[in-house]
């Protein structure tokens, strides 16, 4: 497997023993749109990723992001606000975003990220738009933003990814079937 600067798992619940067999550089973005964030749920995740020296995002809640002291705070292609980019924040705070084409790249640099994940990259069970590899080189050309590729990964194209720009890739199912070493 290719060696990545960073690679993302996105989950929506606190699996402990799922979590603690990954790989430790694999950072966690935990978003849950289904229901109001647990504020206790959340602090168990970050005392569980400090003692494992593993990374943690929250998805859409800057607020709570600062507030628990997490690595940062991930926004996703919906979120068109503009007031992330001149907070205050501790030194190694990171703003994530994800977007899906031109615009809202340019929206996620204007809102301070300094990693875009760049989706879809492959064919997802959601929608049958998807960019493959030539279109997504094409996006990651208009940043000097760090790309992550997020979207249709799995184990028959996950060697598709070398040919891309990106510096990472994100993932939910791949991850947490092939738990890569």
């Amino acid at each position: 497997m290719h060696n990545f600067l960073k690679i993302y798992y996105f989950i929506d619940q606190f699996n402990r023993q799922e979590i603690k067999n990954l790989n430790k550089n694999i950072a966690l973005i935990y978003r849950n749109y289904k229901e109001k964030y647990d504020f206790k749920l959340i602090k168990k995740i970050k005392k569980f990723c400090k003692k494992n020296k593993r990374e943690l995002y929250i998805s859409n809640n800057l607020r709570l992001a600062l507030r628990l002291d997490l690595n940062g705070v991930y926004i996703p292609a919906f979120n068109k606000l503009c007031n992330y980019k001149n907070l205050n924040s501790k030194k190694n705070f990171k703003i994530i975003g994800s977007a899906h084409n031109l615009p809202e790249i340019k929206n996620k640099e204007i809102q301070g990220c300094s990693s875009i994940f760049i989706a879809p990259l492959f064919k997802t069970k959601k929608t049958n738009y998807f960019l493959e590899v030539v279109k997504f080189n094409f996006l990651t050309r208009s940043t000097k933003k760090d790309i992550i590729a997020l979207g249709g990964i799995n184990s028959s194209n996950i060697k598709k990814i070398n040919l891309t720009n990106s510096k990472g890739f994100a993932s939910i199912s791949w991850i947490k079937k092939n738990r890569p070493k």
